[in-house]
């Protein structure tokens, strides 16, 4: 489809286009016939006598590579939404329109695929209608659940307006309403077009480029009305400052104001920053601070993507989607400004979080200083790619959003000359507790300090907002008491919040009157976040924990209440305390979605069931059945063999996050000893009273 569009801006010869792939620039994506990076274009089209210029991102469908969709729709201000006219609204569909609707980006939607009603359904023109229309109502059914009550009815998609648009993109025809009227075409001929073999007469008659471009120009918003509804909501500071304003008026003249939205990292030039310029004017040699890294750096050069291609511009003004060179600390969720105390922009919420982990390691240990250049490299590039060296076992861990993340990369190595082994996949778990315990009491190790603390769970509403950074440690303290009072907190514990573990973890304050708290409490906050990071029953990270000081006696000597002696205290008080908390393991469970014939079903669900599964919906669509199930992501690895051979190769799914839940009582020793004896550690979890003193 991208092709098409490049092709009717003279940047591609007709004749490729749709075989071309110019967009999937990558030898991968060619390969495998996949979007696995955003890619950015600019395209220049005269519509009815005017010339328009559009800033385009190709963006990945699969769910593994979300977080390029998440960090892309922040750069833009409207998105086409392709959808199979065989398969429908899918999982993915409503993960991305959610998306955009959260970022008050306006969708319209473009069904593909119309020749598949014709060929594999068989379908009439007027089934055809019927069909599409169904599709239009499920796609508004997600604007009205996810938009906001303001745009709710403006957004909806109609054929009357234009906002729906018919084709086939491997066949390089479409058309909205609008066409349909002026050149005179229906369904019937489409259905004509394809069994009487005439699709070419098709494609000149109604070239799909028009089709998209028209409803592109006529409902997709330009930069400087966009930002007057886009910026509340994506910025928090002052609207009626000179910023706010500029921001909201997208202001040429006024300082500069950008978003890094995506990082590359060229062998020869170095970082390229890549995002979206909402205020000022960017020009070579401009000296711009990093609010985020707390630095100032002078931009090189002001370059645009054109596909796999930068050209060198020199300067861009707002609404621009610049690519900067020189700014070698930039990172995706940057804020870039000329001014250096602004308030950042909101940080990006990805729909998920990484949950399968490889251990990689080089064929050769020469190559080994090669391999963690690439890794640093690609996580800069990829902020969805955790890499992470275990000091203890000196293994080098990458965990992705799947199976398909790590395969990719870890073909991309290959590419890069380097031989690599890597472990069987592993799952990712977390670890936290059913119920309250303490004060626990643990002593520093010259028995002059006492720490008591206490842990309780803490609500999945305040780890949802942990995890989408709508509580975070560098928030002003007020604010966040603000939020929790807001979510049933008792004020005093609200107001005393110490530190917030990005992964789901609180530390309260709740002594009183305790001599040199202050001076203590970084490195409380030390041994809290060391345990956050290693949990007690095997090193896994902890989530959906409260800890609370409870009682702090402190020696009067500071020699004696050293972060040596502090560290040691609060970890062992708090291992006793978590040990004491009915401490669990929780995996991560995705959700599934499968289609298939009917007759399927009984198979689909057994293959569900046998994977510790749940089937939770099914549903008939025509021939179709959908089935909506749940599966822990541990079962997952050989789910496409087992599926194929169940169902012959018959049954399409996705699968993509849904949440954290316990482990079953039956598989916790197992799994717990296996991880404990990879990471070298004793088989056995501790016990309690192991870190528990006497008084």
């Amino acid at each position: 489809m991208s092709d098409s569009l490049l092709a009717a801006c003279g940047m591609l010869s007709p004749s490729v286009a749709g075989q071309a792939l110019a967009l999937d620039f990558m030898e991968l994506e060619q390969q495998r016939q996949m979007t696995i990076k955003a890619a950015n274009v600019t395209l220049y089209y005269e519509y009815d006598g005017k010339p328009y210029v559009m800033n385009m991102i190709d963006t990945p469908g699969h769910i593994d590579f979300t977080g390029k969709v998440t960090r892309s729709l922040r750069a833009i201000d409207g998105a086409v939404v392709v959808v199979d006219a065989v398969e429908g609204v899918m999982t993915q569909t409503e993960t991305v329109t959610r998306q955009a609707l959260e970022e008050r980006v306006r969708p319209v939607l473009f069904i593909n695929k119309i020749d598949r009603l014709v060929k594999e359904l068989r379908l009439t023109p007027d089934k055809m209608q019927t069909w599409l229309a169904n599709i239009i109502n499920d796609f508004n059914r997600l604007i009205k659940v996810y938009a906001e009550p303001e745009y709710r009815d403006k957004w909806l998609v109609s054929i009357q307006g234009n906002s729906v648009a018919f084709g086939s993109a491997k066949d390089k025809w479409g058309f909205n309403f609008e066409m349909a009227q002026k050149i005179g075409i229906r369904f019937g001929d489409i259905y004509d077009a394809y069994s009487k073999g005439k699709v070419a007469e098709l494609v000149e008659k109604a070239p799909l480029h028009e089709a998209v471009l028209s409803m592109v120009i006529k409902h997709l918003p330009p930069p400087h009305i966009a930002q007057k509804y886009r910026i509340p909501k994506i910025w928090k500071g002052d609207l009626n400052s000179e910023i706010g304003k500029a921001l909201l008026d997208c202001d040429d003249n006024k300082p500069i104001v950008m978003m890094v939205t995506n990082v590359v990292v060229d062998p020869q030039a170095g970082v390229v920053a890549t995002g979206r310029l909402f205020s000022g004017t960017v020009r070579d040699g401009d000296i711009v601070h990093l609010i985020g890294a707390k630095r100032e750096e002078r931009i090189q050069s002001v370059t645009m993507f054109m596909g796999p291609h930068r050209e060198i511009v020199g300067m861009l003004t707002a609404g621009n989607i610049p690519a900067l060179l020189g700014l070698e600390h930039a990172r995706a969720g940057e804020t870039i400004s000329s001014i250096r105390d602004i308030v950042p922009f909101e940080s990006i919420k990805y729909v998920s979080e990484p949950v399968v982990t490889e251990a990689i390691e080089p064929k050769n240990p020469r190559d080994l200083p090669k391999l963690v250049e690439a890794l640093r490299r690609m996580s800069i590039e990829d902020p969805n790619l955790v890499i992470k060296i275990n000091e203890e076992t000196g293994e080098t861990l990458m965990s992705g959003m799947g199976v398909l993340h790590l395969e990719i990369v870890t073909t991309l190595l290959n590419q890069q000359g380097l031989e690599i082994i890597t472990s069987k996949p592993l799952i990712n778990y977390r670890e936290t507790i059913k119920s309250k315990a303490g004060p626990v009491m643990a002593k520093s190790p010259n028995k002059h300090n006492k720490i008591y603390i206490r842990v309780e769970p803490l609500g999945e509403d305040i780890v949802e907002l942990i995890r989408t950074g709508q509580i975070h440690e560098a928030m002003d303290r007020k604010a966040i008491a603000k939020i929790l009072r807001e979510h049933g907190w008792d004020a005093e514990e609200a107001r005393n919040v110490v530190a917030i573990d990005e992964r789901g973890n609180i530390l309260v304050d709740a002594t009183k009157g305790v001599q040199f708290l202050q001076e203590s409490l970084d490195s409380i906050r030390a041994g809290f976040i060391d345990i956050m990071i290693n949990g007690p029953l095997a090193y896994e990270y902890c989530r959906g924990i409260k800890v609370i000081l409870h009682h702090f006696i402190p020696h009067e000597d500071p020699a004696h209440r050293t972060y040596a002696q502090l560290v040691p205290a609060t970890r062992r008080a708090l291992l006793g305390a978590l040990l004491s908390a009915e401490p669990i393991l929780l995996e991560p469970v995705l959700g599934i979605e499968v289609k298939c014939p009917s007759e399927l079903i009984g198979a689909v669900a057994s293959v569900i069931s046998s994977k510790r599964g749940k089937l939770l919906n099914v549903e008939q669509k025509g021939m179709l059945a959908i089935i909506q199930g749940e599966i822990p992501a541990s079962e997952t690895f050989d789910l496409s063999e087992v599926m194929r051979g169940a169902t012959a190769g018959k049954a399409l799914w996705n699968t993509y996050f849904k949440a954290w839940s316990p482990l079953p009582t039956s598989l916790m020793p197992s799994i717990i000893a296996e991880i404990r004896k990879r990471k070298g550690l004793s088989a056995e979890p501790p016990k309690a009273e192991e870190f528990i003193d006497k008084e």
